[in-house]
């Protein structure tokens, strides 16, 4: 009975051990909010968990039914982006594959009924193994880091949708705006080409000069329908990234003012050294490998160890009890192999955690410089141009109104002025875009090389009206 009470014993550690890995009470998704929560600036309890999704709906619905603020695009994001919920799983995958390394493999018990003419021999056995029970420890700390992993890189994939919706909010209410003012050139450019044409019919203006005021309003017809195709697009981009079926949601007439200061770029590389979640996924995932390899070492030579109770029972002869030892012999596999394989998995890992690093520091410093830029060119449009423009036009008005000047000449200012006006917009645009570019780069993830750079360059072919014809 000693193999026995053996047996039992082990079983009884291996389930006390066991007994401690359980799934927690909100599977990790209070430590992703608190983590998205830090970096996106928004309430990040609109993210949930599929099981507590049973509101969403509701919730989506009441943030539609007003005007749709940059925050309120991130909320509902994070509600119902179908691409973000489904990243969700990979948390209930992560714990489960924790709760599973703190439980013993199941004992395994083996049956054998031989026969022959007069006696019947039983052999019955309960094999438990071992070598699982020695290395649940350190499997159970692997997986424990994986899971904190899959909670950090969960936390970065919240940010990157968030700082998506924020950006494709701006885009389009920039694109929104835009048509709005491109709706006046085309007035103008009506109410000139009409002058034109009826001062040409009783001779008072050359066929020239009415064709090119004809030719005006023909492009900035083509202009208008360019801006409200793309003040489409735009709301459509954004309804894929909040998971809606259609774009039904009402956007604000105008972007938001400039702040009065740019961020500073002081202490911006800590910063993201610090908070950066990608350096945080690399760090656990090098961490995790480290131990990993420490698993394969420790099993190097003996990968394979089972216990058993065994007994025995033949016809006519009294049952025989005993133990069983499974043990898998080095002869012919030293482990060599997969250690040094897990040794480069290591080595590989130290490299993508310093590349990771190197990546980091250089999308900030490139970041902020996008960020710079877009903020001065704005601040140059609202303080400078946009103004000057203004003065220009009531300084027009006034040589109008003296009969100094012809219509045409003020038509011809007020195309320049809305021109200037749509330029401040796409550049106020540029500036937002390029500030969540900078915030994901100092806390998410890699917005990818070149991307805040590219965002901060306007697409000014569109945005300038043709000018008039004189």
């Amino acid at each position: 009975m000693t193999a026995r009470r053996t047996l039992i014993a082990a079983v009884a550690v291996a389930s006390a051990l066991g007994g401690c890995a359980t799934f927690s009470p909100d599977g990790g998704m209070n430590d992703v909010r608190r983590l998205a929560q830090e970096r996106i600036g928004t309430p990040a309890r609109a993210l949930q968990a599929p099981t507590e999704a049973g509101g969403r709906d509701a919730a989506v619905s009441a943030l539609l039914g007003r005007p749709l603020t940059a925050d309120g695009a991130v909320e509902v994001a994070l509600l119902n982006n179908p691409g973000l919920q489904a990243r969700l799983a990979d948390l209930g995958i992560a714990e489960a594959d924790l709760v599973q390394a703190g439980w013993l493999r199941n004992p395994v018990f083996a049956y054998s009924n031989k026969r022959n003419a007069h006696v019947t021999t039983i052999d019955r056995a309960v094999i438990v193994s071992v070598a699982s029970l020695l290395t649940m420890p350190l499997a159970v700390e692997i997986e424990q880091r994986r899971f904190e992993e899959a909670k950090v890189a969960l936390a970065a994939e919240v940010v990157a949708t968030a700082a998506a919706a924020r950006q494709a909010w701006y885009r389009a209410v920039a694109a929104q705006e835009m048509v709005a003012y491109y709706a006046q050139v085309k007035d103008a450019a009506e109410a000139g080409s009409e002058l034109a044409r009826r001062m040409a019919q009783v001779g008072n203006f050359s066929r020239l000069a009415q064709m090119r005021e004809q030719a005006f309003y023909a492009d900035a017809t083509a202009q208008l329908a360019r801006a409200e195709l793309a003040a489409v697009v735009e709301r459509e981009q954004l309804a894929r990234l909040l998971g809606l079926e259609a774009p039904s949601f009402t956007l604000p007439a105008r972007l938001p003012d400039l702040p009065a200061a740019p961020v500073a770029q002081d202490a911006a590389l800590q910063t993201a050294m610090d908070r950066r979640l990608d350096v945080q996924v690399a760090k656990l995932e090098a961490e995790g490998v480290a131990k990993a390899l420490g698993l394969v070492r420790a099993t190097r030579f003996v990968n394979v160890l089972d216990v058993g109770y065994t007994n025995e029972s033949e016809t006519g002869e009294s049952r025989k009890n005993g133990y069983e030892i499974v043990l898998e012999l080095p002869l012919f596999d030293f482990g060599t192999a997969r250690v040094a394989r897990a040794e480069a998995q290591y080595r590989q890992a130290l490299a993508r955690t310093a590349a990771t690093a190197v990546n980091a520091r250089s999308e900030v410093r490139e970041s902020y410089a996008a960020y710079r830029t877009a903020y001065d060119v704005a601040r140059h449009y609202r303080d400078e141009v946009v103004p000057l423009r203004k003065r220009i036009a009531d300084e027009t008005l006034l040589r109008y109104n003296g009969m100094l000047i012809g219509v045409f000449e003020l038509l011809a200012d007020a195309r320049e002025q809305v021109a200037s006006v749509n330029a401040a917009i796409e550049a106020t645009r540029d500036y937002w875009v390029a500030d969540t570019a900078l915030q994901l780069a100092l806390a998410g993830k890699s917005p990818g090389a070149g991307a805040s750079a590219r965002a901060a360059m306007p697409a000014r072919a569109a945005a300038a009206a043709p000018a008039g014809g004189h």
